[in-house]
């Protein structure tokens, strides 16, 4: 019996190139404390949130996702022509479809890239890079276009006190392709699907269209989540660096998704991490923008030197579905 051939591909990935794209606006603490009857100092005591990032009305989460994609490539020096994947993590994509990747992938001059969204909400982000490195690996793609991109703005109740002052627009992207080193440790990933109704939407479009429900908007049960990621994550997490071969006094640099302040911290001591590691913690200034956190934050930590080429980093996003992932990779 004749059988079939198989792809075998590099024997490793790495992220070679990122690139960032933050909302136009600035938005203050006291811009939004009136609408939710709160004020600066609650919000940055509960979330350590002073500003937040929001995009103009006209700009859509292609444009951002445009802007940071466009980046990454150039830092890759990869021909945007050789990009032959591109994964876009969103749930703020405003049509059922088709997705935004073609889109995007066409805007760039990607040729006939394969291209598809993926709704992972804040662990959008991990799960593409777990994707782009088993397709590298296994032969089906060469260099894989990521990006995380959300346009949180659309998608808020501006009086909602459980999630609306969080949120904030951006996109990341980083190119993944060939290593000749181990540079994207495995993934460990999953979901907790009993957890859906803590964080999702008012209303569906099918509750819109038949019983008249408001436009939908973001909502989230504080509470629960804050103890699941705070519990649970650490858990994840550290399965993450065991199975990459490392301990946690191995991370030098901690990215974990920007949530909340204080989860991030309840992270860095339950993990055992170094007291020295670097910390993503865009959140004060870009705000929870989801699938964009992690690499919105990676890129801070880069450009202000806080971090550099070469250093270990955990990276963990967690959010609603309930849904995780956490990997070790070696930063661009």
């Amino acid at each position: 019996m004749t059988q079939m051939t198989i792809n075998r591909g590099a024997d490793y990935s790495r992220i070679l190139g990122l690139g960032a794209a933050r909302g136009e606006n600035l938005v203050t603490n006291d811009d939004v404390a009136g609408a939710i009857d709160s004020s600066d100092e609650w919000i940055r005591q509960r979330t350590g949130i002073i500003t937040r990032v929001r995009a103009n009305a006209e700009t859509s989460v292609v444009d951002l996702a445009e802007r940071a994609s466009r980046d990454a490539i150039a830092a890759a020096g990869v021909p945007v022509e050789e990009i032959d994947t591109v994964i876009l993590s969103t749930f703020t994509y405003p049509v059922v479809t088709p997705a935004g990747a073609p889109v995007l992938a066409d805007r760039l001059g990607c040729g006939t890239a394969a291209a598809f969204d993926i709704s992972a909400a804040c662990a959008g982000y991990c799960y593409a890079i777990a994707q782009a490195d088993a397709l590298v690996r296994a032969g089906q793609s060469r260099y894989v276009l990521v990006v995380g991109a959300e346009k949180m703005s659309d998608w808020i109740d501006p009086t909602d006190r459980s999630i609306s002052f969080l949120l904030g627009d951006g996109a990341g992207a980083v190119v993944i392709g060939p290593s000749a080193t181990p540079a994207i440790g495995p993934t460990v990933w999953g979901s907790k699907g009993d957890g859906a109704p803590l964080i999702g939407m008012t209303a569906s479009w099918l509750d819109v269209r038949d019983r008249g429900a408001a436009f939908p908007t973001l909502f989230q049960q504080g509470q629960p989540v804050f103890k699941w990621a705070s519990f649970d994550m650490p858990k994840v997490a550290k399965r993450a660096i065991e199975v990459a071969g490392l301990s946690p006094s191995d991370i030098q640099v901690f990215i974990p998704h920007q949530a909340n302040m204080r989860i991030i911290d309840q992270m860095i001591k339950t993990v055992g991490l170094r007291d020295d590691v670097a910390v993503g913690r865009d959140i004060a200034d870009s705000g929870n923008t989801s699938a964009a956190s992690i690499p919105l934050a990676t890129e801070r930590l880069l450009r202000e030197g806080a971090a550099k080429s070469g250093d270990l980093a955990l990276q963990i996003g967690f959010g609603a579905g309930l849904v995780f992932a956490a990997q070790v990779v070696v930063l661009p």
